[in-house]
């Protein structure tokens, strides 16, 4: 019988995956609702993903890259749809 999970994760990888999935969550989120308050808390999520991992790194990289780029565009939706920003 052959496993789809990796032998010998650590639940420590598990739990950094999942905060840095919620992160990439809470960046796309930043699109349509208030990136002001959502941005600060997915990057607390992904620093602490970042110290809790070591093999989850592309993950993380990816919910960087998308919180900052969803952080600037939300804003600028924002802005132009004069909602508010926080």
């Amino acid at each position: 019988m052959t496993s789809t999970a990796r032998e010998g994760a650590s639940p420590r990888e598990t739990v950094a995956g999942l905060m840095a999935a919620g992160a990439v969550f809470l960046g796309g989120l930043e699109l349509f609702y208030r990136p002001f308050r959502l941005a600060p808390a997915a990057v607390i999520l992904l620093l602490a993903a970042t110290v809790m991992s070591r093999e989850q790194h592309r993950l993380i990289r990816l919910g960087f890259a998308m919180v900052g780029i969803c952080f600037v565009t939300g804003a600028a939706l924002q802005v132009l749809t004069h909602h508010p920003l926080f």
